[in-house]
């Protein structure tokens, strides 16, 4: 009787959730509640999750994947197999430019002696060039994923005047595994061999039994963001 009752329990709560996540999604690329939207995703552990909500809503979202020339090469296979899977329509791939690169990061070793200005060349710069012309952005931020994102709301104001839209604001690990699972969707290959949240290949490790989600992202030392999503200009920091 237990078994039964938390199995209720839960297939209502994820129920509950993916409603909450469709309405917002629904009202921001068919009823244009944040104008001109975009969709940014890495392709990463749990990004299924968000694109095929949004391709059940609309499949001809323009999504950004910003190649910081740097990803796993699983990465970039795994981009083309899910977009071509949920059958979205207009995936835009966004770099800097080679010029770039070559004047800032001319032995590609940016990343070792300062990852601030490294994610800034190859991710934050680009990213927001791309962003130009639209009005808000769709992004796949969670409140459980560290203690920066506790509080997001499922609408935020950026600090380049767009609009942010957070509709798995409320999702936590289970519900993701459960979404996974329920849709059958395809994995990223590496979250099979220890990878529960994946950036650049330089600066993404395996994570420990039991560590946070993030733990592998930029591993011993303070940064916890990539500067997509910063708080006052500033690079939002992990608080102990």
């Amino acid at each position: 009787m237990l078994h039964r009752v938390e199995t209720l329990a839960e297939q209502t709560s994820l129920e509950w959730i993916e409603q909450s996540s469709l309405t917002l999604l629904k009202q921001v690329l068919v009823d244009g509640i944040a104008g001109n939207t975009a969709l940014v995703s890495s392709f990463g552990a749990e990004s299924a999750v968000l694109l095929h909500l949004a391709s059940r809503v609309d499949r001809s979202v323009p999504v950004l994947f910003v190649d910081t020339r740097m990803m796993f090469q699983e990465t970039l296979d795994y981009q083309r197999k899910l977009a071509d899977y949920l059958r979205l329509s207009d995936v835009r791939t966004v770099s800097a430019s080679s010029t770039q690169i070559r004047r800032e990061d001319v032995f590609g070793r940016l990343h070792l002696k300062d990852p601030d200005a490294c994610c800034d060349l190859r991710k934050t710069r680009p990213l927001e060039d791309a962003l130009e012309g639209f009005d808000s952005w769709i992004n796949g931020r969670k409140r459980h994923q560290s203690s920066d994102r506790a509080n997001i709301r499922p609408i935020e104001a950026d600090e380049n005047g767009r609009l942010k839209i957070n509709p798995l604001l409320h999702w936590d690990r289970e519900d993701i595994e459960a979404y996974f699972k329920l849709h059958a969707l395809p994995r990223h290959p590496l979250v099979a061999d220890g990878f529960t949240s994946i950036g650049c290949a330089p600066c993404t490790a395996r994570v420990k039994s039991g560590a946070d989600v993030r733990s592998g992202r930029w591993a011993d030392s303070e940064k916890t963001e990539c500067g997509i999503h910063v708080v006052n200009n500033k690079i939002v920091r992990q608080v102990a």
